[in-house]
This record gives C-alpha cells, structure tokens and sequence, in this order.
C-alpha cells in the first residue's frame, strides 16, 4: 500500500499562526493562554526554519475600527471600542523575538489589500481575513509557487486559528505537522484528536532534529 502522508523534509514550510503583540501582552483582552511557556519553542522554531533557508509564512490578523472585517463574535466588539490588532499599531505587529530583524514593520494596508509582504529571504506576511490561513487568501498559490507540500504549523490561539488552519491544510492534502510544544492553549485531547486526520505531532526538538535530517526516536 502506498504510504501518502510521508513527511517530505525537502518541500517542508513553517506556517505561524496569530504571532502579534495584543496576543501575547499581559495586558490584553485577547491574551492567548499558555503564551509565556511556549514562546520560547516557537520562536526556536522560526529560527530553525530561517536557519535552513526553508519557507516561512506567518498569517496574522487585522480589525479595522469600524469592525467591517471583524468576526460575528466579536465585530461588535469592536464597534463599541474594543482597539486591538488596529493596522499600524504595535499591538498588530509581530512579536519581536520571532522577526528576522528588529526593523521589520508590518505594511498593514497592502496586507489587507491581500499582498504578500516579504520580510527576508524566503519569508512572507500575509493578512487572514478569518481564522484559518486559508479562507479568503493567497496561501495556497504561494505554498504552491514554492514546491511545499509539507507544513509544520505552530502559533497561538489554538481553538480557533491554528486548528481552522489545520483542518484547512488537511482538506489541501497537505503533510501536516503540529508543533506540540509550540502552539498555545491547545489540550492534550485536542492535539490528540488531530491524528485521525493523519496529523503528526512532534516536539521542537524533535522538529528540528528532523528538519536536520537527524533520526531520533521521535523524529524518524
């Protein structure tokens, strides 16, 4: 029987998912659960992929003020004030400790515009319009354009973002792995759950043992 779901190291790109400032600040409505333990793993893994010369894409996301591109739950929300992910503000940018250089900025209007922002050498930007990666956005075409076949997803907001983008991968036929250690507030369960879909689970280390080509007993 022919194995189809084979990880392909050599057409693998690392797809983050919500890695923005109003995520991850202390003081934030919207601070994501679990962010302190995992920044550490996720951002060794973006330096990883960067350091192999592998793709990058990181999707993020934007609320205008008057909230005509928000979500339902929370478009109104944002009518009555609530200011996160505003374009061009800090709390929209992405964390400093994953960007390739301190001086990279976020051109909020030509993601929105649906342009892919490249921000160094074999990593791009783009603006999700919902939480998968996805809906509504030229991902596909450039994973395309780049020859991937095999994501290593990592990022924030579990529930919502990283497991629509998931489950959106999965329908693309795409070889998909889940940074165990590198997404926040995800469950045991839920991480779990995603092998029905033929989802691999892997560690940090045990990702970038395999991005390496080191054989180890978790990254075969």
């Amino acid at each position: 029987m022919p194995e189809y779901n084979v990880l392909e190291r050599d057409h693998v790109a690392l797809l983050t998912i919500d890695l923005q400032r109003d995520f991850a600040r202390a003081d934030s409505p919207i601070r994501t659960s679990g962010v302190g333990g995992n920044t550490p793993n996720i951002k060794r893994l973006v330096e990883g992929f960067r350091e192999a010369g592998k793709p990058i894409l990181h999707g993020v996301r934007f609320y205008r003020p008057d909230g005509s591109n928000v979500d339902l739950c929370r478009r109104g929300a944002v009518e009555e004030g609530l200011r996160v992910l505003m374009p061009g503000t800090r709390g929209a940018e992405l964390w400093d400790c994953i960007k390739p250089n301190a001086s990279v900025r976020l051109d909020a209007e030509g993601l929105l515009a649906g342009d892919m922002q490249q921000i160094a050498a074999q990593e791009y930007v783009f603006y999700k319009p919902r939480w998968g990666a996805f809906y509504g956005t030229a991902l596909q075409e450039r994973l395309e354009a780049l020859g991937v076949t095999t994501l290593v997803v990592t990022g924030c907001n579990f529930p919502t973002g990283t497991r629509a983008s998931i489950y959106e991968a999965s329908a693309r036929d795409y070889r998909v792995v889940v940074g165990s250690d590198a997404v926040c507030d995800a469950s045991d369960e839920a991480l779990r759950e995603l092998g029905r879909l033929g989802v691999y689970q892997m560690t940090t280390d045990a990702s970038l043992a395999w991005l390496k080509g080191i054989r180890t007993a978790t990254a075969a």
